[in-house]
């Protein structure tokens, strides 16, 4: 099989795209966004996620006591925006995590952009978050971003 194949497969069960936000006082908008693609893995299986982490030449790789797995993570922007949604666009998620992946790739756009950094664009950047991260611990939920960035 085709790595690239293999690696979208892999993902479509067990990768992640998200967004999450902290606020920072001393940004534009009050607020910091964060996407994030991550795949984790038993620590048995971390050579796969070193090859990942290869396959891909950008990302981090941790490992988390807690549930004893490793984790290969992708924040840089440019990382995402360069390397990690060409390949999906190329080689299609096949399962409902598409969907995730397309709000994700609108998200990662508008921060390239800056459409982030005005009113309209977070308001945006926070919908589309919604969509993605459905069933996930928030930190803060849409309305108090909302609130957040109106202020």
């Amino acid at each position: 099989m085709e790595m690239k194949s293999y690696v979208t497969g892999f993902v479509d069960g067990e990768g992640c795209f998200s967004v999450s936000f902290s606020i920072r006082e001393k940004m534009k908008m009050g607020l910091e966004v964060r996407p994030s693609f991550a795949v984790g893995q038993h620590k048995r299986n971390k050579d796969i996620i070193l090859r990942l982490q290869r396959f891909f030449g950008c990302g981090g790789v941790r490992f988390c006591k807690r549930d004893q797995n490793f984790k290969f993570e992708v924040r840089s922007t440019a990382d995402l925006v360069e390397k990690i949604i060409p390949h999906f666009e190329k080689y299609p998620l096949q399962t409902s995590k598409m969907s995730d992946f397309l709000a994700f790739k609108e998200v990662c756009g508008l921060i390239r952009s800056n459409h982030h950094l005005n009113p309209e664009g977070m308001k945006k950047v926070i919908e589309l978050s919604e969509q993605i991260n459905k069933t996930g611990n928030k930190r803060y939920d849409r309305n108090s971003l909302l609130k957040l960035i109106a202020r």
